[in-house]
């Protein structure tokens, strides 16, 4: 193939020197861009002679790397092309793995996997700061525990714990105050209305209806709670 590559560049020499200063090559191209181009043509020859001369040495490896790319290259393709559905099951398998983790689910749903205890926890974002909840439909409002509430700033007076709230656990008292944000996954409200219990009155906070009733609608299947954003 190098033998081939010289000629080549050989012939487009006699070519340009045949033409004799002519306007045109057979009337049909410039000597200067025929000569151009015919350089290059000559160039890739000789290139890709001595790549495949590097490659037969050992055609065997080659040829499996050159699979090995091609492969990945495909894999490439698909998971571009499927990417919104292999997403879906990267989120379904994570929530698995991490229950309480939310799974993103068809039309923007998302999906909680119960945890070995038999209860839904729901990890969300609070004013932009990640909080752990017991999904609560007993409970009148989005509640906070006095710790909880104090790590994302929310302190408040003794005096303000005067509203009786119901949960699964049996009535509280707390203070009402109003959240930023509440996000899970995709699903995120504005200032939504909350409470925040006596300290020591409650282990966990609660996702309540003040949330909940915000949703386009929530249901538990089996071992996962799905909830439709609105």
């Amino acid at each position: 193939m190098i033998y081939l590559g010289l000629a080549g560049i050989a012939l487009v020499v006699a070519v340009l020197v045949l033409t004799d200063g002519s306007d045109s090559i057979g009337g049909v191209i410039e000597p200067d861009r025929f000569a151009s181009l015919a350089w290059t043509a000559g160039i890739l020859v000789l290139v890709t002679a001595g790549f495949w001369r590097q490659f037969s040495g050992s055609i065997g490896a080659n040829l499996r790397a050159l699979l090995v790319w091609a492969m990945i290259g495909l894999a490439c393709v698909v998971g571009y092309s499927y990417r919104d559905q292999l997403q879906g099951v990267t989120s379904r398998v994570m929530g698995d793995l991490r229950p309480g983790s939310a799974a993103l689910g068809p039309g923007g749903s998302v999906t909680i996997t119960r945890r070995s205890d038999g209860e839904f926890r729901v990890e969300a974002e609070v004013n932009g700061k990640t909080q752990s909840f017991a999904f609560d439909t007993g409970a009148s409002a989005v509640v906070l525990t006095a710790e909880n509430a104090a790590a994302l700033g929310i302190r408040p007076a003794e005096a303000a714990f005067t509203v009786r709230v119901s949960t699964a656990n049996g009535p509280a008292y707390a203070a009402p105050i109003l959240l930023d944000s509440v996000g899970i996954g995709p699903i995120t409200e504005r200032r939504v209305d909350a409470m925040v219990s006596r300290p020591g009155a409650l282990r966990t906070n609660l996702l309540g209806q003040s949330f909940l009733t915000r949703l386009s609608g929530y249901e538990v299947r089996g071992d996962r709670l799905i909830l439709q954003g609105p």
